[in-house]
């Protein structure tokens, strides 16, 4: 079995959990590291795009057990919040300042952060434009919001993202699919500018089908609604 089989299923459908009961599971297991093929591409894209986060106010949406929010720390930010709607990966999280919500309603003032970093798990979410709205709301004017999930061309393709749950199953993680045509017209309806794209292959293998997409979004005071 390859290491991208290892990441992925495809094909042959597993179980599917909510996600909150799928990280219930999973969070014994999840090093706040890029563990794995796909981590270690979609941590490459993230920092290609990246901005300047020392001294600067950073929230590791959907944080899991702070693997962004980690690297943040380390870069100097000034602030760090980790935000997770699993009490079991919050509570395998290092990060020092973690709050349980979702990420459509974030318990944070309005422009109180100036970078977002939200990685693999955009794809939990049915509807983009709640998210973003709310993405929008926290960020500061002129703010950068990085997200990244796994590649809709290896979803369109029946590839599943997988774990061992603690049963010794393999679960499956909910995961919707979102084309770029869906993340331009709610960044649109955000006030958000999309000013940066990412979509890298296996390094192995630079002619098949990405798998990872990253967009980097930026609060811009023309695009607010009067």
């Amino acid at each position: 079995m390859n290491t991208l089989s290892k990441i992925f299923t495809f094909f042959r459908k597993q179980s599917t959990l909510p996600s909150v009961q799928a990280y219930q599971q999973w969070a014994a297991n999840y090093p706040a590291t890029a563990h794995n093929l796909l981590m270690q591409v979609e941590h490459t894209a993230m920092l290609n795009l990246m901005p300047e986060v020392k001294e600067r106010r950073v929230l590791d949406l959907a944080s899991g057990t702070g693997r962004w929010g980690q690297w943040a720390s380390t870069q100097g930010a000034n602030i760090v919040i980790g935000c997770d709607n699993s009490v079991a990966m919050l509570n395998h999280s290092a990060l020092i300042y973690r709050v349980l919500a979702t990420v459509t309603a974030i318990p944070l003032p309005s422009a109180s952060i100036d970078i977002i970093l939200y990685g693999l798990a955009v794809g939990h979410s049915q509807t983009l434009k709640d998210v973003l709205t709310e993405v929008s709301r926290v960020l500061s004017i002129g703010g950068v919001a990085l997200i990244s999930d796994f590649h809709p061309a290896l979803a369109w393709q029946g590839a599943q993202r997988t774990f061992q749950g603690q049963d010794g199953k393999t679960y499956a993680v909910e995961h919707y699919v979102h084309r770029y045509a869906d993340w331009f017209a709610a960044s649109q309806a955000a006030g958000l500018r999309i000013t940066g794209v990412e979509e890298p292959h296996r390094p192995d293998q630079p002619h098949t089908a990405p798998i990872v997409f990253v967009l980097r979004l930026e609060k811009d005071s023309a695009m607010m609604n009067p």
